[in-house]
Formats: C-alpha cells, structure tokens, sequence
C-alpha cells in the first residue's frame, strides 16, 4: 500500500470522526468575532463618550454583548440550512471593507452615504485604495471567510435545526432586553443622545442602511412621467437686457475656511478683490453630493424633499428653459450631475480629449474654454452655464489643485488622512480653496469681457463640506441630523458687473449675513433671470434688485 493511499485512508478516518461544529457555536463565534475585531471605532467612541464613568469597563462590556446579541438574532434568523456559511462570509467580506472606512475616515455608512459610493467612478474609487485597505480585507474578511467555508458543520433535520435557531433567537433578545432594563437610565440616555455613536457600530449600521436604501429602490421602479412645476414661467418681453448667468457649484467647500467668510488665513486673496457678495450663514441640503445636488435644484425645500419625488419632477433648469433660457451645463467632478442635467446641454469636461488644462487630472479652469465660440451660437438669448467643480473632493487634496496653489505646507500627500498631522491635511484643504480663488475669478475676468452685451453675474454654492480631523471625524457623509457644521454650513457668493443694473449689490451685502440655505437658490435663479411664475417666492431670493419684480 502506497504512503498516498494510507494519508488518503487516515484524513477520511478523521472526517468521518469530526463531527463538525453546530451552527449555534458558528453563529455565537462570528459574532463574537464581527464585535471584537470590526468594531474599534464604536468601541472606541463609547469609550471616549464615557470616559470618567465608574463602570466603564462594565458598561463596555455590557454594550458588546448587546451589539453581539443583534447579530447572533439576525444571523439565527437568516441563517437557513446552507444558506448560513454564504451569509457569514459574505458578512465577513463587507463588514471588514466598512470596517476600514470606519476606523480610517470616522464616517457612517448611512443610505446616503452607500448612494454615493454606487455613484462613485474609478478615478475617485481609485482615491480611496490603499494597502491597508487590503490588510482589512485579507485579515478580518477574506481570511476568516475561508475558515468558514472550510469548516464542516453538523447537519440536523430540519425540525430539530428550527428548533435550535429559534432558541438561539430568543435567547439572544432575551439577553439583550434583560441588559437594557436593568440599565434602563443609562441606555435611555444613550440611545437618546449618543446617536452618533451607535451608528458606528458594524455591521448592524451597514445592514440596516441597506435595507433602507434597498426598500427606497424598490418603492420608486414604477415609472413614471415627469411631473411639470411652472408651466407659466415666462421672461417678459419689457426685459431690455440679456442676461449671461454662470452658476458654479462648488463641491466639499467649507465656509469657514474662506478668508472671505474671516478666515485666518488668505485663501480668497484674488476674489477679495472683487466687488462682491459673501453670504456667511448658508446651510446645505444634505452632506454628501448625491443628497445635496439634487435637491439644492429642486422646487422642494430640505424639511420636505424626496428624492423619489424630486426624480420625477422637473427642477429649475426645467422652469429656466421653458421661459426661454440657453442652459449648458458644463461638468468636471466625478460624480457627475446626478440626472440634473438630463434635459439640457451637457459637455463633460473630465476628458482630457475635452478638457486641454488636465495634468494630474483635469482641472475647473477648463471648464473655461471654448466659451466663446459656443456664446456666438447662442446670441441674443438669456444665458445660464453651469459649472459643476470637483473643488476639494477628499480624500486625495493633494490631487485637487496644481502645484504653484501649493502655498500652505507642510501637506499631506496621502488618502490616508489620519496618518498625517492634522496641520498638514488643514494646509494641503487650503490649497484646494487657493485654487477654487483663483477659478472664480477666471470666470469672473471671463465674465467682464462679456459686459458690454450681456447683464452678467456669478453665483457660486457649494454642494456640502467637509471634515478635516475634527473629533477624529474626516469627510463627509454623517446624517444631517448628526453632522457637524463643517459638513453643512457652504460658501456661497455673488458677483456682478459694474454695467448690471439690475442687481443691487449694497442692499444685498446687507443681508449677506442671514440665515440662507440650498432652499433659496430655486427662487435666487428665477430673480436672475427675472423669470415671471406663480412659484417664484421673491423672499426666497438672496438677491436685492435695484428696480421692482416684473
């Protein structure tokens, strides 16, 4: 007999002897192990939440279990025959990517957040690899999914397996009330007011925001016919003037980084030359672009906006060229323009083909070229251009702007925020607003060459902000009832030409100051234009005009 046939006969001798693992000891160690190892940043936060408390440690322990009871609960629940090892390694594979992004970024994966990474391309998925990324997903994914699939699991009739699950399943949340209740203070007060850390919780937070996101999908598949808002918008004919509107939106520009806005430092110093218009208190309309864009667009305000909804209904480039408006809607940010654009001029500016100011990548000042010829094919007509930036899209800054803009250093030269000093990813933040400066005020200087035949303006929002280290939060993304003001509170300014006679720019510098928001610039737009329609709100418009609203 051949040493091969013997090792064959003594390896099936010990199958045949193990007998394998239950599914309630899978069930129990997976989650044992998802809450260990895939949970430092919640367990972390809670941590620092309570720091001083007298039993921490135990008030620690006793949110683990907790955490670790709602995954045994769903995995009983879920874990069907030969369906269970599938969804353990599948769990294992995407708790342990969110798990990076968690720990290196401080962000939640919230629904929004997960439409935005589907709406993610290449060049900014290809931002945000790194090795360590990859060592996340070979040691708390891909390597314990192999033991899993490896391991031999004992088989049960199908009863006595329903059986076992649905005592695990009771047990678990039997465990986990038991808990609560005789701690019913303390985790009151911590669901109550400790929100954002328990979204940091993984998968459990994952999970649920999938389901969120999966059920809005579900509900808006039927299709449906675009529902029409101010069918009545007309430019009256009594209107001397043509007007020549750019709107720049801006993307991860925060207001308290803008010198204009009293930073300390000089990052507007070519707009600060400029007769115009900063308005101080603007708040977005959520904190990440695919939330923000369409809905800073939309007819409906931020309290009521549905995305849902808002696909199915026109916007306010819509109204724009119903009253008779040229659109052209000129984009170079990654993530495009989120269905806005569909029914207007679009020209993407991210090819190089197209776009002849690319080095790195592509730059906005691009998005500059060739206007003119394409503003003699279009004379004698109100005028709106859209320039849609990629601004100070994270986390790569350093990608973000030419290197003469790289005045504030050190810089970090990283995606991996956390790995530099805090002074470097603020520095190398900075440089990106530097050269936001200085594409304003090229189409600033564009627009003054444009004078003498058109009403000309600017109007520059950003979509959201941005966090840069602030309580080990970077990014954006954090639901908004949570987020911080750096993810919410945007730039926004106005710019018009000495010949424009329709704006007031003293009165509207003595509003600056107030509260405005996304939810003005429907209304904002329509004033621009002087655009006549029951739906214009002329105290929605952040504008002062010198003569009266047709």
């Amino acid at each position: 007999m051949s040493v091969g046939l013997i090792a064959k006969g003594t390896a099936s001798r010990v199958v045949q002897q193990y007998p394998g693992v239950s599914k309630t000891t899978l069930i129990l160690t997976v989650a044992l192990f998802l809450v260990v190892f895939h949970n430092f940043t919640f367990l972390q936060r809670f941590i620092e939440t309570y720091d001083g408390m007298d039993d921490l440690w135990l008030r620690l322990v006793s949110i683990a279990i907790i955490h670790g009871c709602v995954l045994t609960l769903m995995l009983s629940l879920l874990g069907f025959s030969r369906l269970l090892k599938p969804l353990v390694i599948a769990l294992l594979l995407i708790s342990s990517i969110t798990a990076y992004f968690v720990d290196t970024y401080k962000i939640i994966i919230s629904s929004e957040m997960i439409n935005n990474t589907l709406e993610t391309d290449s060049a900014e998925i290809h931002d945000l690899l790194d090795l360590r990324l990859i060592a996340y997903l070979l040691l708390l994914g891909a390597l314990p999914g192999l033991l899993v699939y490896n391991i031999r699991i004992r088989r049960d009739s199908l009863g006595r397996d329903l059986k076992k699950r649905l005592v695990l399943a009771s047990v678990s949340l039997i465990t986990a009330v038991i808990i609560i209740y005789s701690s019913g203070d303390f985790y009151a007060s911590f669901f109550r007011l400790h929100k954002l850390v328990r979204y940091y919780a993984n998968p459990t937070t994952l999970l649920y925001s999938l389901g969120k996101y999966t059920n809005s999908r579900l509900e808006g598949v039927e299709p449906k016919t675009l529902a029409t808002i101010g069918s009545d918008a007309t430019i009256p004919a009594s209107d001397p003037h043509n007007e020549l509107v750019v709107l720049v939106i801006g993307e991860t520009a925060r207001a308290d980084h803008f010198s204009l806005n009293g930073y300390q430092r000089e990052t507007n110093p070519l707009l600060s030359r400029e007769n115009l218009v900063s308005f101080t208190q603007v708040s977005s309309c959520g904190t990440s672009t695919a939330v923000s864009l369409p809905c800073m667009f939309s007819f409906s305000e931020r309290n009521s906006y549905d995305e849902k909804i808002a696909a199915h209904t026109e916007n306010i480039l819509d109204v724009l060229q119903r009253a008779g408006v040229q659109i052209l809607w000129r984009d170079n940010n990654s993530g495009g323009a989120k269905g806005i654009a569909n029914r207007v001029e679009f020209q993407d500016l991210r090819k190089p083909e197209i776009n002849p100011v690319c080095d790195l990548e592509c730059r906005d000042e691009g998005m500059l070229t060739g206007l003119d010829t394409w503003l003699a094919q279009h004379q004698d007509k109100d005028i709106l251009i859209v320039m849609h930036q990629m601004g100070s899209h994270g986390p790569a800054y350093f990608k973000r702007y030419p290197s003469e803009f790289e005045k504030f250093t050190p810089t970090c030269r990283s995606n991996q925020l956390n790995d530099c000093t805090r002074e470097a990813v603020v520095n190398t933040y900075d440089n990106t607003i530097l050269y936001t400066d200085y594409f304003l005020s090229r189409v600033i200087a564009w627009l003054k060459t444009q004078s003498a035949q058109y009403q000309t303006s600017m109007l520059y929002m950003s979509d959201h902000g941005e966090s840069l280290g602030e309580m080990g939060i970077y990014l954006h993304g954090i639901p908004y009832a949570l987020a911080p003001a750096a993810q919410t509170h945007v730039p926004a300014i106005l710019w018009s030409a000495e010949q424009n006679t329709d704006i007031d720019l003293v009165a509207t510098k003595q509003t600056a100051s107030e509260p405005f928001s996304h939810d003005n610039l429907f209304h904002t737009l329509l004033g621009l234009f002087e655009v006549k329609s029951e739906i214009y709100q002329r105290d929605k418009d952040m504008v002062s005009f010198a003569h009266s609203y047709p």
